[in-house]
């Protein structure tokens, strides 16, 4: 591609590199994440199988069903009051009358919408088990066809006694087509009763990390270049009632020991991806963590009182900050070091609930004071942040303390965006706390808000169009990042099977086998990979172009924005003011097609950045930007 001359005055685009604006928080670009669309369990959470405790339901074992293969006889029920431990106390009673090793009988679990199955890859299983006196086994755990007339991979447990026992093996897969269209059975090939009271199947995990994060959703993530996770959420930190909040204590330890809960979208978390398991994903993306804790407030309405009915939960908070960030010879640190993580991890924000404008009772300013002053006194190097920021109503921020830093949320349409893009943060007071844009999500109808039930009709990921909105908003989040320090997208995650989501649009999809990014997906990660540390002051003239800039103070690198909204072509020329050299090659990602093109599980590339280079480049020049896209330009220059 090559520059045009410069014929035109108008429309323009202007970049002035006389002197930066500000300087840009190393912290900018991150990612907000929570259990919801089947985000954790079913998603980024490698487990294979689904309702591995049997506490997902009271009364039936939701996921498992009876094998009886080639006159092999078996029935099933669940034990409620028969548990492997306090925390894990129901189990599955299995008891066969009929087998041969011809004729196989058990119970098989579905997964999460299908068990994936990779040719050369090796499972690891585990199981608590126990049976009745005298029998002791083999038990045969396989990944098998849905049909079981396929064997993908099979081992062998043997040595159970009348009490609970771990068993651990290894599957190997062979030489096979992938495919979700297959479950996890367990079968005995002679009678006898066995209650299983645990059942895991992992796949191999991002960096091997036992109970880790599933490897292709990862690296989409590593891909996004992040700085910072804020978990665990979210609605998912508050839980509907206080008693279903995101209990940390409950998160840590062996996953045969965790529980679970119920989590506020209506499904049960595992909790196997607990607190050490989010800053373990944090150390893997390279990526601080941005700690969210409860502050006493929850989705259903109930708070508790500032004062001495909060202390319990600031204690905990306290407690939860020590476990992150303290030495290993303090009392949560040793914790952390008993539970594999010698090393403190960084911390440097804590954030004070989530969402708390929704608490009717008022209570949020004098909450916040108290963990602000709590946290403030063990741990003064902290930045601590009230949810309510200038997205709400003066008279419902905090007021008693100053926050360090505010979170806003935004889930606007693409033209809301458009409309609000360029004058968003203009009138902000530069002396008043620091921004945090928790969550933000450009949708395509502002007649349809994702939280309706006639988002679900929708697809679960977002347009080209939606795409062009969070670009715009970026832009505008970029040209104030003297105040904005951080943001983020969400929802992150979502498992695009039927009855998975709760929520549109997501920025990644998946299957239990495949994943793939939305058009904002990409955008996003447009902008985060190419940010400098200097925002450079831009001024746009007839036209409806939006756009920032950034330069990288070291190499002198500038990296444009632009974002044409329109179903036109729009030649623009672009100014570059105090700039003395500059490269005449310059590299340029484009975003671009019809607004209503979208990626998906089975077209996943459909609308992707495509990258050129762009020559004969000038301090003053003609760029033409396609129809409906979001460009990135690289320019190479020295004042």
């Amino acid at each position: 591609m090559t520059a045009g001359c410069c014929l035109a005055a108008e429309p323009t685009f202007t970049v002035d590199a006389t002197g930066p604006l500000a300087k840009v928080s190393p912290m900018f670009y991150g990612l907000m994440t929570e259990e919801i669309n089947h985000s954790y369990d079913g998603g980024l959470y490698a487990e294979l199988v689904r309702n591995r405790a049997f506490l997902d339901d009271k009364t039936a074992a939701e996921a498992w069903s009876v094998v009886n293969e080639n006159g092999g006889e078996a029935s099933m029920a669940l034990d409620p009051t028969n548990g492997p431990n306090d925390q894990l106390t129901a189990s599955l009673r299995l008891n066969v009358t009929r087998a041969g090793k011809d004729q196989p009988a058990g119970v098989a679990n579905s997964g999460y919408w299908g068990i994936p199955v990779l040719p050369h890859t090796r499972y690891h299983a585990s199981l608590l088990a126990r049976a009745e006196p005298g029998f002791t086994g083999p038990l045969i755990v396989s990944i098998v066809s849905e049909d079981g007339q396929t064997v993908y991979a099979s081992g062998k447990v043997s040595g159970l006694t009348a009490q609970w026992g771990k068993f651990d093996l290894s599957l190997k897969t062979g030489r096979l087509t992938a495919t979700t269209k297959a479950r996890f059975q367990i079968t005995l090939e002679q009678p006898g009763t066995v209650w299983l009271g645990f059942v895991s199947l992992f796949p191999p995990t991002w960096n091997g990390r036992p109970n880790g994060l599933r490897k292709d959703l990862m690296q989409m993530l590593v891909d996004m270049n992040p700085k910072f996770l804020r978990f665990p959420g979210g609605n998912y930190v508050e839980g509907d009632t206080i008693d279903t909040r995101f209990d940390w204590k409950k998160t840590i330890g062996p996953i045969e020991q965790r529980h679970g809960h119920l989590c506020p979208w209506g499904y049960r978390s595992t909790d196997g991806l607990g607190l050490l398991e989010f800053l373990e994903w944090c150390e893997d993306m390279k990526a601080e963590p941005v700690l969210a804790v409860y502050a006493g407030y929850s989705l259903k309405g109930a708070h508790v009182n500032p004062g001495p009915d909060l202390a319990p939960l600031v204690q905990e908070a306290l407690e939860e900050i020590q476990y992150v960030s303290g030495a290993a010879d303090t009392t949560w640190g040793a914790r952390r070091a008993a539970d594999g993580h010698p090393a403190p991890f960084k911390l440097q924000y804590v954030e004070v609930g989530n969402e708390d404008w929704f608490d009717r009772s008022g209570s949020y300013d004098a909450r916040f004071a108290q963990f602000y002053d709590a946290i403030k006194a063990h741990y003064p190097q902290l930045k601590v942040i009230s949810t309510i920021g200038n997205d709400q109503p003066e008279t419902a921020r905090v007021h008693s303390r100053k926050p360090d830093m505010t979170d806003e949320h935004y889930y606007n349409a693409t033209d809301e965006f458009l409309r609000m893009a360029p004058e968003y943060a203009r009138n902000y007071d530069r002396g008043g706390p620091e921004i945090f844009v928790g969550e933000w999500a450009a949708h395509e109808d502002a007649k349809i808000k994702p939280w309706e039930p006639a988002a679900r009709q929708q697809p679960p990921t977002p347009s080209l169009k939606a795409a062009l909105g969070d670009a715009v908003f970026m832009a505008a989040m970029e040209r104030n990042a003297d105040l904005i320090k951080m943001q983020c997208y969400a929802p992150l995650l979502v498992n695009v099977n039927p009855g998975a989501r709760q929520w549109r649009p997501d920025l990644i999809g998946y299957d239990a086998i495949s994943t793939y990014g939305s058009p904002s997906y990409y955008a996003i990660q447009m902008f985060s990979r190419n940010f400098g540390d200097q925002v450079l002051p831009v001024r746009a003239a007839e036209t409806s172009v939006q756009g920032a800039a950034t330069r990288d103070s070291r190499t002198g690198e500038i990296f444009i924005k632009l974002v044409n909204p329109n179903p036109a072509s729009e030649p623009l020329r672009l100014s570059l003011k105090g700039i003395a050299k500059l490269s005449a090659k310059a590299s340029t990602i484009t975003l671009a097609g019809d607004p209503e093109d979208s990626n998906l599980i089975l077209e996943p590339g459909k609308v992707v950045p495509v990258n050129s280079t762009l020559s004969q480049v000038k301090p003053d020049f003609i760029y033409t930007l396609p129809p409906n896209s979001v460009v990135v330009l690289k320019l190479k220059g020295r004042p």
